[in-house]
């Protein structure tokens, strides 16, 4: 691997990011989340990451939406973040696992009060027959919280982490002639790094 590559694929992540929290135009934290149900069916959706650390990437759900139902129940899944004013994008695939109660309350805790009771009010993913329907369940527990300044987190909402096993990442090149390169834990917990052709 050329010399400049960091230690670690953390801060290798952490030093793109960066470059891109200046340059995006909206969303920089922004990833694609691929999932897969229990009749081994894909899906994606984008989330907002959370928080990256050398143990995994945090993002946070409804865990009775679809898919936290799938993480839950293969917990495995791939995120993808495009950065595409600096030409430059990440995957990081890994087994998921439920953040701590500690660590979803602290988070759900710093939401703002309207996000806090929507959390409540939303069956998220089940069918809705109309948008009325949901203000109506909003307008239910903003009273249900009346004069609660920070209403509790529901038991159905909270953090997953993804735990990485592999990080590739990919620069764009004149005429398709892209950097791609892999780190790889191996069974001695530590990073094996190679070139991928583009």
């Amino acid at each position: 691997m050329h010399k400049e590559t960091p230690k670690t694929p953390t801060e290798l992540f952490y030093e793109w990011f960066q470059l891109a929290e200046k340059k995006e135009p909206a969303y920089p934290s922004a990833m694609t989340l691929a999932s897969v149900n229990s009749e081994g069916r894909p899906a994606l959706r984008v989330v907002l990451m959370r928080d990256l650390d050398e143990s995994g990437v945090y993002f946070y759900t409804n865990y009775d939406s679809d898919k936290g139902k799938a993480l839950i129940k293969t917990p495995f899944a791939e995120v993808n973040f495009y950065w595409k004013s600096i030409e430059r994008q990440i995957r990081i695939s890994g087994r998921v696992e439920k953040t701590s109660a500690e660590q979803s309350d602290a988070y759900f805790n710093n939401r703002p009060r309207a996000s806090r009771v929507g959390a409540w009010a939303s069956d998220q993913s089940r069918p809705l027959e109309n948008y009325e329907d949901f203000e109506k369940r909003i307008e239910k527990f903003e009273k249900k919280f009346q004069g609660i300044e920070n209403p509790p987190r529901p038991p159905h909402w909270g953090g997953f982490r993804l735990i990485p096993d592999k990080y590739e990442f990919w620069e764009e090149r004149p005429f398709r002639l892209h950097k791609r390169f892999v780190y790889k834990r191996n069974d001695n917990d530590k990073w094996d790094i190679s070139w991928l052709y583009p």
